[in-house]
């Protein structure tokens, strides 16, 4: 049986599959390098432009974003965004505890953790990919300045089917550009993040507004706590 063993295919030798692991552990850092430049495409838009589905993205700088969108996000998805690096340990730590008192699963992401599933892994939940989201966060915030992270957050985030960013957002829903949103405006794109398929910011349902009163609230309130945003340029 001598020949039968020659014909079997050869198994990759250890030294290749840690060159491989090593590039796949790599890729993420060297686009997150290129992304401090370059706009990026989520992989929720790659998947779409795969398949032949329409996606609507223009990128603006962060000086083209309302500043009271940039509040409301903050407000709604990561109160500590300019607090943190990458990863809310404490809310972490709590949402950890409330799974093991069987509790049901409340976000623990942040801005950044969301940006990391955004531009390297994929929708639903699953705690395979939130334990990815964890290290990549971390490269993330290690790598960009917090008004680049928010800017491509803002950028690449889904506000409805095929509609990328916040500037197609501002067009599709209100009819105009992302500089000029409104307050309430601003509160309604905010609040739709979490279940940007099913709540339409023109035509809000009844506890979609009463979130966005919320949100309306807490992104006025917010004053030093996105002074990394607003008041360092680095």
């Amino acid at each position: 049986m001598a020949w039968l063993s020659r014909l079997s295919p050869r198994r990759p030798s250890r030294r290749l599959v840690l060159l491989v692991a090593a590039a796949i552990l790599c890729l993420p850092v060297l686009l997150t390098i290129l992304y401090a430049v370059v706009p990026p495409v989520s992989m929720l838009m790659l998947g779409r432009y795969v398949t032949g589905l329409w996606v609507e993205r223009d990128w603006e700088p962060l000086e083209n974003i309302s500043p009271h969108l940039i509040r409301s996000v903050v407000a709604s998805e990561d109160g500590r965004f300019c607090e943190h690096a990458g990863v809310d340990w404490d809310a972490l730590s709590t949402q950890i505890e409330a799974l093991g008192d069987g509790d049901a699963p409340r976000g623990a992401s942040t801005l950044t953790m969301q940006l990391a599933k955004n531009l390297f892994l994929w929708n639903g939940r699953s705690y395979v990919r939130k334990g990815l989201e964890i290290p990549l966060a971390l490269v993330i915030d290690a790598t960009l300045p917090k008004r680049r992270i928010i800017e491509l957050y803002l950028n690449v985030a889904e506000w409805g089917e095929g509609i990328f960013g916040a500037e197609a957002a501002a067009q599709a829903w209100f009819g105009k550009s992302a500089k000029e949103l409104t307050a309430s405006q601003a509160s309604l794109l905010a609040t739709a993040l979490p279940s940007p398929l099913t709540r339409n910011p023109a035509r809000p349902s009844a506890g979609h507004r009463r979130l966005a009163r919320i949100n309306f609230s807490r992104a006025r309130a917010l004053d030093g706590h996105v002074d990394c945003i607003f008041g360092d340029k680095n």
